[in-house]
């Protein structure tokens, strides 16, 4: 009877066995299946891969930052739009800073300094007081951070265009008195010389050869620098323009009035090295030469005396 039983079973096995393998698609195993997945990913939609195979910057990067930037947006006045604008041509429109990234890097910058702060604090163990202090500061300095690139951007632009104005004046002169027109010799300041003032210069000739007039494209040069010689020198050149008076007489003035400006501003650097120097003379030189005149007299006296 037992034997029957376990016949019994194992036929029923059997026939459970071939009722699956009949019913079973054709080739149906793991490595068949395997092989669709990877056939089915190499003939699908090119947007499917596209989407797989993009860089960590833009499945990651540029999301974050169009977050920011929509945050960025609310907590901004409606002005900045406009005063960033401004900072951007003050220092000379960095390549790839836009209006859009300098506020999402505002936003970006407050938070990184936000967690940057907190680590700080509790890798410090500070108290309470001095977290209350340390991690607001932190923060605003990330959220400014953008504007005072921006702005150290703008003063260095300045400064090279206070050095290389004189200069270029003086090439303008020559190439005027030498038969050429000035626009002429300002294509010639802009091809052999480097550095904002050149740029400045052909921003100017490409706008005179879209339409623009001449005094229109100087002012703009105007408008775009906070330069106080730049200024005068295009005012000098408008007004030149307007009345007629010839170019080479009036450059022969700014010249002279340019390097005049520089000699005085070498010379006021100078007045002021003594008064900055005082501070370090002060505080760093005069103690160590007080020790190394001093010590050994000191040293000689409480000898003597004990």
């Amino acid at each position: 009877m037992t034997l029957l039983l376990v016949l019994g079973g194992v036929m029923l096995a059997a026939a459970v066995y071939l009722v699956a393998a009949a019913t079973r698609p054709e080739g149906d195993t793991g490595v068949t299946r395997s092989l669709a997945m990877i056939e089915a990913m190499s003939v699908a939609p090119k947007a499917l891969t596209d989407q797989v195979e993009r860089p960590f910057s833009e499945r990651v990067l540029v999301p974050l930052q169009a977050r920011a930037l929509t945050v960025g947006r609310r907590l901004s006045g409606s002005d900045t739009a406009e005063r960033i604008r401004r900072k951007l041509e003050l220092a000379g429109n960095p390549p790839g800073w836009t209006v859009d990234k300098v506020v999402s890097s505002k936003v970006i910058g407050a938070v990184v300094g936000l967690v940057v702060a907190l680590l700080l604090t509790a890798l410090m163990g500070a108290s309470f007081p001095v977290r209350l202090v340390f991690v607001p500061a932190l923060t605003l300095v990330g959220f400014f951070a953008p504007n005072l690139y921006l702005y150290q951007k703008a003063y260095d632009r300045e400064q090279r265009l206070s050095r290389e104005l004189p200069d270029a004046i003086d090439l303008l002169t020559i190439s005027v008195e030498s038969g050429l027109g000035f626009d002429a010799a300002l294509q010639q300041v802009a091809r052999n010389t480097e550095g904002p003032l050149a740029e400045e210069f052909s921003r100017v000739l490409r706008e005179m050869q879209i339409g623009s007039g001449r005094s229109e494209a100087m002012r703009a040069l105007a408008d775009r620098s906070g330069n106080a010689d730049l200024r005068s020198f295009v005012a000098a050149m408008v007004q030149a323009d307007a009345f007629g008076i010839p170019i080479g007489q009036v450059l022969r003035v700014q010249t002279s009035e340019m390097r005049t400006k520089r000699r005085q501003r070498a010379e006021e650097a100078a007045q002021k090295v003594p008064v900055k120097i005082t501070v370090p003379l002060i505080f760093c030189i005069l103690p160590c030469l007080f020790i190394a005149v001093l010590g050994p007299a000191a040293i000689s006296i409480m000898d003597n005396l004990m």
